[in-house]
């Protein structure tokens, strides 16, 4: 298990790598892929972000990515699915609800497992977030998008976060090249999913990202 003080830590001046997986990935092909961006680019964290809520195939996930990243000393964490992080040896869990889960996931889990939520959009979630023991927060989508209501993590937020707040910020989201570059002052960690995964060369993708963090 990888120490959560690696996430919540000042993070300097550049932007460090949070990957997040695909909503469904194929065992047999998937943490070579993974291992693959791993060694190619540092990443700090990896979010295993399934859709499915099948126990035993979460479990199995579960289990082969952190057979990848292990080895690699980067952490990872489980969307949503706190009862996993200790039956898997994971490192910590990533919430969707903004505030509202982090004081009984931190209760459940201990203060050594890392604690992550996703804000949305909202200033006031975010800070709340923190107050409770959140480990970073992260806003998004950062991009434009048509998907769910089109909101979008306007830039003022990540400015400001980075001034008020110590806690780690995250964007993640639809983001391109002028946005990373846009941002990268900014925050953090830049949450980054689709935007390799669609690519047909994933860590040479991740690494061309990477040079635009600083």
């Amino acid at each position: 298990m990888t120490d959560q003080t690696d996430l919540a830590q000042d993070t300097g001046d550049t932007p460090q790598i949070y990957l997040i997986t695909p909503t469904e990935i194929d065992l047999a092909t998937f943490p070579d892929r993974l291992a693959a961006c791993l060694d190619t680019s540092p990443v700090a964290c990896l979010r295993m972000a399934l859709a499915t809520r099948d126990e035993d195939r979460l479990g199995r996930a579960a289990d082969a990515l952190r057979a990848v990243t292990e080895v690699r000393d980067v952490a990872l964490v489980v969307e949503r699915h706190s009862g996993l992080v200790t039956r898997h040896g994971l490192d910590g869990v990533h919430l969707t609800d903004g505030s509202r889960g982090v004081a009984a996931a931190r209760k459940a889990l201990g203060e050594d497992a890392i604690v992550g939520t996703h804000a949305a959009q909202s200033r006031h979630d975010g800070m709340t977030a923190a107050e409770l023991g959140a480990d970073y927060v992260s806003f998004g989508p950062a991009g434009v998008t048509a998907l769910d209501d089109g909101a979008q993590a306007p830039r003022d937020l990540f400015e400001w976060w980075s001034q008020m707040i110590e806690v780690p910020i995250v964007a993640e989201g639809a983001l391109d090249d002028d946005l990373i570059r846009s941002l990268a002052p900014h925050v953090d960690f830049f949450g980054l999913g689709d935007e390799i995964w669609s690519h047909p060369d994933p860590a040479a993708r991740l690494s061309e990202l990477h040079a635009l963090f600083a």
